[in-house]
């Protein structure tokens, strides 16, 4: 099989990859920032039902969520309620992710000084002003490098969907491997390399955009 041949195949396998990071982006940052709210709550319920959350996603492999979403319906319901392979994987790192984020989210708001926010309440300006006009700026300022840390993760555990048989761009490559060419396996490096470059640029220029404060 000619090289161009494998590079056009892998290619069709790494857009379930470039899929599945752009759903979990969009949909996990808002889901991590309601959650990071939950998590700060005053009413004690929300606030412990939204941490719990926070800690079974970060304190169990993605595997293992990976698995639970896919097989647990059809075990428990039966094989018709079984979700498509690609939703489980997108329900599981979702999730998974929005409790990373919601930590970051948290860590974020919670660092900004609190006189910042009773200054703004002097001023005569409403919860939902201080936090859009004085809260929001800073907390993307301080949040970027731990985010960006996680995208670029994000990228690299992409290839954990062929877990439960999404056919990306690892489980291509392993095919590969079946017929005695081992080689298209260490190629999908050079396609996660390009794609983590790319994002490490977008991410150094939204820091440098973002000088407009020091904190």
């Amino acid at each position: 099989m000619s090289f161009m041949t494998v590079t056009k195949m892998l290619l069709e396998s790494f857009a379930l990859n470039c899929q599945l990071f752009l759903i979990t982006l969009i949909l996990s940052l808002p889901l991590g920032l309601v959650v990071a709210f939950g998590s700060m709550s005053r009413w004690k319920p929300l606030s412990w039902v939204s941490r719990f959350f926070v800690y079974i996603m970060r304190s169990t492999p993605l595997m293992l969520q990976l698995a639970i979403v896919y097989y647990l319906p059809g075990i428990v319901w039966g094989p018709a309620y079984n979700l498509p392979k690609m939703v489980a994987a997108s329900l599981a790192f979702i999730l998974n992710y929005a409790a990373y984020f919601s930590e970051i989210f948290r860590g974020g708001i919670q660092g900004v000084p609190a006189g910042q926010q009773e200054a703004g309440q002097v001023l005569g300006m409403t919860r939902g002003q201080i936090f859009l006009r004085v809260t929001l700026l800073q907390v993307i300022k301080r949040i970027v490098p731990p985010i960006g840390n996680e995208v670029i993760t994000l990228v690299k555990d992409t290839s954990l969907a062929n877990f439960i048989m999404v056919k990306e761009i690892i489980m291509m490559a392993k095919e590969f491997g079946n017929k005695a060419m081992i080689w298209p396996l260490f190629y999908t490096g050079v396609f996660f390399l390009i794609f983590n470059g790319v994002v490490t640029l977008l991410l150094s220029r939204c820091e440098k955009k973002l000088d407009y404060f020091k904190v």
